[in-house]
Parts: C-alpha cells; structure tokens; sequence
C-alpha cells in the first residue's frame, strides 16, 4: 500500500468532546468570577492543548490577552485541570464510522497524536474503548505539542516507519502544519474543530468530510 502507517489526531478528529471540555471551562471561569462562555466558542478554542485553552477564555477570545496576569493563568489551568479530570469522557462519543473505520484499519500500524495531556487521554481512550487500536500513543505533555513536527516524527520512528510511508489524520490547522513539518502526507477532515479555518487554504493532500472516507486513501495502492 501507498501508506504502511496512519497517525490520529484525537479530540475533532475521533472524539467530539467538546462539551466536556466547555463544563470544564465553565466551572472555572465561574470560581474565578469571569464571564462564562458558549460551547460554540469553546470549540472553536480546541486545538492547541488545555494551557492555551485556558488562556483563551480567560481572555474570551481566540486571541490570548498580553494583560493576562501569571499567576492568575496558572491558577485558572490547575482549576480547569482538577474539573477536566472529573468531566474528561463524561460526555464524549466517537464521530459516526469512527469504531467502523478503525475496526477496518486494525492491520494498519496506528499512532495516537493528541496535544492532550497524557492523564486525560488515557482516561479518555479507555472511557471509549479506543486504546487497543493504537501502537503507540504519543500526548501533549510527552514533548513539543502539534505544529510542531516532532510528536510526528517521534511516532514514525517509534512505528518503524518512513515518514514518506506515514500519513496524518486530522481536523485542524495544527495536525496539517506538523505534517507538513515532518514532510508527511495529511488527510484533512471537515468535521472536527478546525478553529474557523478553511482547512483547504492549507494545501493538504487529502480533504475528507466523513470518516470512512479515509478508508480508500489507506487502503490505495
């Protein structure tokens, strides 16, 4: 086949779980007497790893407030953590074809990379009965988060695979920034949380609105 591995985005890409993280946010805007916000802001937020996350609705917007204090930030993300630990797959489900798909694709080596921290995915995948699936399962706090290549480039080699026989999937301008940093081929789904962008103004290989549609992509030859 054209591509002897694939690699997973997670949150937009196989689990919707924005309303976790938007209870999460929430609960800790509210002890620290900040404005509350919309699930839909939350969602356009995701993507970037849970300190960024904070620091966007502290600030209510996508772009980070240069006023916002430190200590006040590192305040705001231990509470969203002790709250995401309770919510984290609460209310989580898998993107429809997402359990076929994958179920299809269990020949295929596979690698997590998730700008997630390692103690929510865990919990997240074994919430949903995803962690047989994956090889390897590489997380936010492991090293450098996505655009960055390195998680990338790190699940490769730990897969023992050719970057140029890899390719990523996943719904955000971060997962086609990292792959094409690495100089690995990209599928690009429509679904998840892509922050308001038009993930085709980013060149990726492949441009998928459904699940399944990844399959014939893998399977090519």
């Amino acid at each position: 086949m054209k591509y002897e591995a694939a690699l997973f985005d997670l949150d937009g890409t196989l689990v919707d779980s924005v309303y976790d993280l938007y209870i999460a946010m929430n609960l800790t805007l509210s002890e620290l007497a900040f404005p509350i916000v919309s699930q839909r802001l939350v969602e356009s937020w995701v993507g970037n790893g849970i300190d960024t996350l904070v620091k966007r609705g502290l600030s209510g917007d996508m772009q980070i407030s240069e006023q916002l204090d430190a200590q006040l930030t590192r305040k705001a993300i231990e509470i969203f953590y002790g709250h995401y630990a309770q919510q984290v797959g609460e209310y989580s489900v898998l993107y429809q074809h997402v359990e076929t798909g994958l179920a299809a694709l269990r020949n295929t080596p596979k690698a997590l990379v998730t700008n997630k921290a390692r103690r929510f995915t865990e919990k997240l995948l074994n919430k949903l009965a995803l962690s047989e699936h994956f090889d390897v399962i590489v997380c936010g706090d492991d090293m450098a988060k996505k655009p960055s290549a390195e998680p990338l480039l790190f699940a490769c080699k730990q897969l023992n695979v050719p970057v140029s026989q890899a390719i990523m999937i996943g719904d955000s301008k971060s997962d086609i920034l990292a792959a094409q940093a690495a100089n690995i081929d990209v599928i690009a789904l429509t679904y998840g949380y892509n922050q308001g962008e038009n993930l085709s103004d980013y060149n990726p290989q492949y441009l998928c609105d459904t699940f399944l549609d990844i399959i014939p992509v893998l399977t090519q030859r």
